[in-house]
């Protein structure tokens, strides 16, 4: 299993007007680009494939912020800022690495979306997340 590398200051929606993007108070320190999930209180938490209680999938952070800060969240939609090395349509998980998605499932086999290709000359990979709400992955 690999981590999937992020660059946060280039993370962003591609098609926001088609994209499940919501406001969630930070639990604690979050960067652009983690995944997150909803704690009991309503605010965002850093997930983590390999913690208790952090093995749930709520989408990605927009954006960065300390705790008691606003953090923007997209649960549905294609996002840029990540180096996708998978083929068009492979699958990328929560990782044992908090706040991380990987190539392969961590502990916990938590699917966190999948690996677009863009229409563009250059089939460029955007990852695709779309947050399983029912999902309770214990």
């Amino acid at each position: 299993m690999a981590d999937i590398t992020v660059t946060a200051a280039k993370v962003a929606p591609v098609f926001p007007q088609h994209c499940t993007i919501r406001d969630y108070i930070a639990a604690e320190t979050i960067t652009a680009g983690q995944a997150v999930y909803i704690l009991t209180t309503g605010k965002v938490g850093v997930a983590d494939a390999n913690a208790a209680g952090k093995q749930q999938f709520r989408g990605i952070a927009l954006n960065g912020g300390g705790a008691g800060q606003a953090i923007s969240v997209l649960h549905e939609g294609e996002v840029a800022g990540f180096t996708l090395a998978g083929d068009a349509d492979s699958l990328a998980y929560l990782s044992n690495t908090a706040g991380a998605l990987a190539d392969a499932a961590g502990t916990m086999n938590v699917v966190a979306g999948r690996v677009k290709c863009l229409s563009d000359a250059d089939l460029t990979k955007v990852l695709f997340v779309k947050t399983q709400w029912e999902a309770d992955w214990a």
